[in-house]
Order: structure tokens, then C-alpha cells, then sequence
């Protein structure tokens, strides 16, 4: 007879009622086979609302659920739309939550302590992926802009407090340039899913039992000075012996502020298939001012010869937003423009055509479409190609998505489309996994550089991250691989363009044309 692996999930919980109902649904839709699963929270509530919660998920779980409440006087914790107010009399209240939990999964026999912090959403497959690694401290990697305007970043670190590049020995000297290519260089690593030993970690942690029995705890360590628990918890991790890893495959989503509701919504939907309903507005947050008029958004392509192919369908779901369009015909003998004309009716349209094609100088012709995009005042740039659009729905939110942000880059995840109602997914078909940007907000006083290159050389400026970005969890569908007629045309172009896969992966490039690719079923 198999053992069933005992875990108990333990948080502690200062929470508004409109996250931790998220939260509590997040941890209800988790995978947990061959697990035998307690839960545990630290009732810290200043709103009797989350308390509320809490007991009715112990109703719904009987059994299998236990509330301790905090004997702390009541504690000062505030969040708005730019951060979350930690003083170190609340961080170090927290850590001896996380303290009591560490005893009661030693005390209760337990395998393994999941903690989390409340405002994390988990995807299903997370808890069953972290003990799968067999390593005694792992996490689960999420991303969050801890300020307006800034880049998402993950919640785990390399060295010290909180540096995010390799450093490759004690006394190594590193300018600025070099330490932002190290960094987004982890960053780039993380984006693949992956498991992947870190120097810190936190909020969403495994901790197995090896580790709870050595001594592993959140307690402060007298000689350092580093803020926060989870330093001091990995620091002494690390002297113990252990090493910290954290898991890439299934991110979890943080929700951080107010404004990220509707994106936390759209997120739900798409991993679980449906979302908690908001009851009411929280005072605890600051709600962002409602902007007084909508932002204008361009739609920004290249067309050759897509008279045949998915033009008039991209273009259809494309006017339902956009305010205007800029258009490049590089050299179409066949209906392109107008297709373009007749579809985009009543949408100024700004359509120039080449007389032959440009494209073979692919970097050119991104050039010239950049400068008369942006000869026309644009204030958001909707850059697509004619085989790309974005999933149902994005229409009726993108322009709250755009009017609540702070960044200048959006960034989404493009999805390979074999068939009409499956993506390709193996090796060398990942692009899904990697966030890439596809609406820029046009900032006139920056210098933009271009990668000088014939071929891939991206359809924005090569520096367009030194604005602001933030994610969406909007996709887009690729449909450029999506008959077999296509890929072959591809397949040829690139063979003549780049014999040698000097701009592109020799090995992607070969497996365009594969029998029988792995293939995945697309999911509205």
C-alpha cells in the first residue's frame, strides 16, 4: 500500500476580502494526487470580511482545515496603487507566523510545508510540480512591477539582498552596463521553464521535511542586516547546507494592486476556466482615477501578397479597437491594399506602398515603417503582422488595459498555431513561453536604435525596454504556420534568406516541415 505524501499548506493571512477569495479559489482548484492536504492560516485580519472567508473555506474543506488566530494586538498594513507598507515591526509579526507553521508541520508528522503568501494565484499543476523536483526547498517563481513604471520582476534573487546578476567571484568589479546584461539575462533564463538553483527565495515555498527538522526558520539572525524574513530564512538555509531552487514551469500570478484585477481575471479564466466574482470594493486600496477619454491606438503592419491568407480575418478583429491604421504594401501584386481599404471602412487608414519588395532587407523595411507610424502622432502603437491577432476579448479590454498602466511596453505571449484549433509545442516551439512586446506607447524624446540586421531583427527598436513594460495575459495567435502551404513557402524563403541560420536556429528552421509535431489544443 502506497504512503500518501503529507502536506500541510500554511499562511498567514492580512488580507482585503476580494484578494483572498482569489486566493482561497486558486488553492481549491490545485492538483493534489497521492497527497494527503491540510491546510493551516494565521488569522490576522484587521477586516472581519477575510475572517469570514476563512471560516467558510474550513466549512467547505471539513477536516481538513485549521484557523489559529493571531493573539497580536492589531496591526498597521497598507497597500496602494504604488506599493505595500512593510515597517519591521510588521515584517518580523510575519516571520513569527511562518515560525508557528514551521512547528505545527514538525509537530503534525507532515512531508513537506507549503507557504504562501495570500495574494498569490497558483496554477493547478504547481504543488504536484514542486514535490516532483525532490528538492527540500523549492519555489515557484512570480513576477510583479513592486513599483508603478517599472519592469516585472521575479521574487528571487542570486546573492545579498536582493541582486539579480551573477557576480562571478567576491572582488569582481562590474559597470552598469554589464550588471543590466547579467540581469535580464536571468530574467531571460527564468522565462524558460526550468528548475533553477537561486541564492533567495520566498512566498511561495516548499520546504520539505529534511529541512524543517535541520532548523530552518524566519527568525532574525542578530549580526545581519539585510530587511526582510525570507534573507534571514535563506541565509541560514544555505549555512545549514541547503540549497535554494525555484521552479519556473508553472508561474504563479501576484496580485499586487487594485489595478490588477482585470488581468488577474483573464489570467483565472484562462488557466482555470472561470474567476471569483468581486462582492465589493475594498477600501484598503486606492481605486486609480477613471481616465477621462480612451487611449488612441494605431494599428502598425507590413502586407505582402496576403490576399489569399489571413489578412481579411486579422483585420476584421483588429478594427473593433483601433482608432486608426498605418499600413505598409511592400511590393503586393495581388488585393492586399484593398482588402485594406474596403475592410477598414471609416478607420483612417494610411496605407503606403513599395513599388518591389523591401523585405530581403527586413530591417529597412521595419525602419520605414516605424517612421511613418510615428509620423502621425500615434500615442499607442499596436504593432502585428498580417497573420497575427489577438485572442477573443482582447477588443472590449484593451483599452482599460492600456488606460491603467503606467509602463510604455506591453508585453504578451505568442502562440504557434499549426491547425485552426491547435498550437505547436517541442524544443523548438516555444515562443508561448517568453513574453515578447506587440504595443508600445510612442514616446517622442527617446532616441530609438534598431538591430542592424537583414532578418530578425524585431519589430520595434532594439531598445525599446529602456521604457517601462509591464505583461498581459491577453494572447496572440500566430496563424502564419497554419496550413501546410504556408510552412513550406517559409520554409523556402528562409533556406534562400539565411542558408547558413546566421540570423535564425538551423534546427527550428529544419523541423518547419516535420511529419508529425507535438501539438497542442487551443483553449478560448
Amino acid at each position: 500500500m502506497t504512503t500518501q505524501t503529507r502536506i500541510l499548506i500554511g499562511s498567514p493571512v492580512c488580507q482585503q476580502p476580494d484578494v483572498l477569495r482569489m486566493f482561497l479559489f486558486s488553492l481549491e482548484k490545485l492538483s493534489t494526487s497521492d497527497m494527503a492536504v491540510h491546510y493551516l492560516f494565521v488569522d490576522d485580519n484587521n477586516d472581519p470580511a477575510s475572517s469570514r472567508l476563512l471560516h467558510h473555506f474550513a466549512e467547505k474543506h471539513s477536516g481538513q482545515v485549521e484557523i489559529i488566530r493571531s493573539q497580536e494586538a492589531p496591526s498597521t498594513y497598507s497597500c496602494n496603487e504604488t506599493t505595500h507598507i512593510w515597517t519591521d515591526e510588521l515584517v518580523w509579526r510575519v516571520a513569527s507566523f511562518k515560525n508557528q507553521l514551521i512547528e505545527r508541520a514538525k509537530s503534525g508528522g507532515y512531508d513537506g510545508l507549503f507557504l504562501l503568501d495570500s495574494d498569490l494565484l497558483l496554477q493547478p499543476a504547481t504543488l504536484e510540480t514542486l514535490l516532483a523536483s525532490e528538492k527540500d526547498i523549492v519555489s515557484e517563481v512570480f513576477w510583479t512591477s513592486w513599483t508603478p513604471d517599472t519592469l516585472p520582476v521575479p521574487q528571487v534573487w542570486l546573492t545579498d539582498q536582493y541582486t539579480q546578476y551573477e557576480i562571478n567571484h567576491r572582488l569582481e568589479t562590474i559597470s552598469a552596463e554589464e550588471q543590466y546584461l547579467r540581469k535580464y539575462a536571468f530574467y531571460g533564463k527564468l522565462r524558460v521553464p526550468g528548475l533553477y538553483e537561486v541564492g533567495g527565495l520566498g512566498a511561495c515555498t516548499l520546504i520539505r521535511r529534511k529541512a524543517l527538522e535541520s532548523g530552518v526558520n524566519y527568525s532574525r539572525i542578530h549580526n545581519v542586516t539585510f530587511w526582510g524574513e525570507d534573507r534571514h530564512f535563506c541565509i541560514r538555509a544555505v549555512a545549514l547546507g541547503f540549497s535554494l531552487f525555484v521552479d519556473t514551469h508553472y508561474p504563479a500570478f501576484h496580485l499586487y494592486r487594485e489595478s490588477d484585477f482585470a488581468e488577474a481575471t483573464v489570467w483565472m479564466k484562462q488557466i482555470y476556466g472561470s474567476a471569483p466574482l468581486r462582492v465589493k470594493k475594498s477600501p484598503s486600496l486606492a481605486v486609480p482615477a477613471v481616465p477621462t477619454s480612451r487611449p488612441k491606438i494605431t494599428l502598425s503592419m507590413v502586407i505582402h501578397n496576403e490576399a489569399d491568407k489571413h489578412l481579411a480575418h486579422v483585420l476584421t478583429k483588429h478594427r473593433e479597437y483601433i482608432d486608426e491604421a498605418v499600413i505598409i504594401d511592400d511590393g503586393s501584386t495581388d488585393d492586399s491594399a484593398e482588402i485594406c481599404h474596403e475592410l477598414l471602412k471609416g478607420i483612417p487608414l494610411h496605407l503606403v506602398r513599395n513599388p518591389t519588395p523591401q523585405f530581403t532587407n527586413e530591417v529597412a523595411l521595419r525602419k520605414q515603417q516605424w517612421k511613418e507610424t510615428i509620423s502621425h502622432q500615434p500615442e499607442w502603437i499596436v504593432n502585428m503582422d498580417a497573420d497575427e491577432v489577438f485572442e477573443d476579448g482582447f477588443a472590449t479590454g484593451v483599452h482599460a488595459l492600456l488606460s491603467r498602466q503606467h509602463g510604455d511596453v506591453c508585453c504578451f505571449r505568442l502562440y504557434d498555431m499549426w491547425t485552426e484549433s491547435h498550437y505547436r509545442e517541442d524544443p523548438y516551439w516555444r515562443a508561448h513561453y517568453v513574453y515578447r512586446p506587440f504595443i508600445v506607447r510612442y514616446r517622442p524624446n527617446l532616441r530609438y536604435l534598431w538591430k542592424e540586421q537583414p532578418l530578425h531583427c524585431g519589430r520595434f527598436p532594439g531598445n525599446i525596454f529602456e521604457l517601462p513594460s509591464f505583461l498581459s495575459y491577453y494572447r496572440v495567435k500566430h496563424l502564419g504556420w497554419s496550413s501546410e502551404k504556408i510552412r513550406q513557402e517559409k520554409y523556402a524563403r528562409y533556406k534562400l534568406l539565411d542558408p547558413t541560420a546566421l540570423y535564425g536556429w538551423k534546427e527550428q528552421y529544419e523541423s518547419i516541415l516535420d511529419a508529425e509535431p507535438n501539438l497542442v489544443p487551443w483553449r478560448e
